[in-house]
């Protein structure tokens, strides 16, 4: 494919408003939306302000809205729109702008910090630990997450209520407390804690989050949806309800 001039139109401004602005950057072949992001911020737009770090899609931090759809700005090859189509990119809606294409993603790394870490039981010593293989499967897939937080940008129960946030940590989040509660070494009860803490009766399982995932783990299949059977179990299984009472005493 020969070198064209595209059509793009990207969101400029900040936290307190902006608007889109239209520019014309040429495009090479096999070129990505990240290359044109930084033709235009060299030759036209000296400011633009956009995150990026590996470029080769692993480290999550070049997430943005192209015509509409949250991807991984260097995962989006210019080859997949038409020549005479503009490209529009904007900033992730869930998260409040700092500048341009920037959001502050804080949000994340503090619902992060409320989840307890990885519990092993306390008289468990270092080269002790033994799982079974199909233990280790488990969750395996869940740690392939760049925390791009693309998932936690669709989830709708944040992206439509500002209000869910204090309640609610998202499908990453949750995924997290899932891939922990499966670990047979944890001994932090979770199940509760995913239900009261951080909302995940909230979740609606319409895999949005899923869709979006750059890294094609199954979040609400995998993670969600066997998570909300364990709390389910917990919480209306007349069998396991009676086991615990017996177990408390």
């Amino acid at each position: 494919m020969a070198a064209y001039d595209a059509s793009m139109r990207v969101w400029r401004g900040d936290g307190d408003g902006g608007e889109l602005k239209d520019y014309t950057v040429e495009v090479n072949d096999g070129e990505v939306v990240l290359d044109i992001i930084h033709r235009l911020q060299a030759t036209q737009a000296n400011d633009l302000a956009v995150r990026w770090n590996c470029k080769a899609g692993k480290c999550g931090s070049c997430s943005a809205e192209v015509n509409g759809r949250p991807r991984l700005m260097c995962m989006t090859r210019m080859s997949t729109f038409g020549e005479d189509e503009t490209v529009t990119v904007t900033p992730l809606r869930t998260f409040p702008v700092m500048r341009d294409l920037v959001t502050d993603v804080s949000f994340n790394y503090e619902k992060a910090r409320q989840i307890p870490s990885f519990t092993p039981p306390k008289d468990l010593q270092p080269g002790e630990y033994r799982m079974q293989q199909e233990d280790v499967n488990r969750s395996q897939e869940f740690r392939k997450c760049i925390e791009c937080f693309l998932c936690q940008n669709v989830c709708h129960v944040v992206r439509d209520h500002e209000e869910n946030k204090e309640n609610f940590a998202g499908p990453r989040y949750h995924m997290r407390i899932a891939e922990l509660d499966m670990h047979p070494l944890d001994t932090v009860d979770r199940k509760d804690m995913a239900q009261e803490d951080f909302g995940l009766g909230m979740c609606n399982i319409t895999k949005c989050c899923t869709e979006v995932c750059p890294e094609h783990i199954k979040i609400t299949d995998n993670a969600l949806i066997p998570m909300k059977e364990r709390v389910a179990d917990r919480k209306y299984d007349p069998i396991v309800w009676l086991g615990n009472k017996l177990f408390k005493r």
